[in-house]
């Protein structure tokens, strides 16, 4: 059984929107790309997907601190102190099957909760601590923005004071 792609695009989306620099993915999936692509164009940010075929050479060459998000790590609350300010720091979530040995190549297995969850949860709630609420700095050359209000949807084109 494959990945939902459903789920991959929403934790795609949810990593960007909350501060990721890029996603790696196993396997690739260029129309997955492309279209996180068109969304950074339009809405800012330099966010990628980058398709990989070996998950295990992303983990080992990484320069920074792999962080596993499963529901069987230590709690968040304990590893966060050990992340913040040590630079680079690795988001890696699986499947419905996670490969025994990405539990000994991270550095840290992390857990939101010791209860089932969704990945994109996890990383939300990761990302969040980690970097603090989204602003708008991070999203620089968008073509368009969200007029936040009360009631109803406004969207305007980004050099728009409205």
């Amino acid at each position: 059984m494959g990945r939902d792609p459903r789920l991959t695009t929403h934790l795609a989306l949810t990593a960007r929107a909350l501060g990721a620099e890029r996603m790696f993915l196993e396997p690739p999936d260029p129309a997955l790309a492309e279209r996180v692509a068109r969304i950074s164009a339009a809405w800012g940010g330099s966010f990628a997907v980058e398709g990989v075929d070996d998950w295990r050479s992303v983990v080992r060459q990484f320069p920074g601190t792999v962080v596993h998000l499963t529901m069987y790590g230590e709690p968040l609350e304990r590893v966060l102190p050990r992340l913040e300010g040590s630079g680079p720091v690795l988001l890696v979530v699986g499947g419905a099957k996670v490969p025994p040995n990405l539990y000994r190549a991270a550095d840290v297995n992390a857990a939101v909760g010791s209860q089932p969850h969704s990945e994109v949860a996890a990383v939300a709630v990761v990302l969040d601590r980690l970097l603090g609420a989204p602003d708008g700095k991070r999203f620089r050359g968008a073509r368009r923005r969200i007029v936040p209000q009360a009631r109803g949807k406004k969207v305007v084109g980004a050099g728009s004071r409205r």
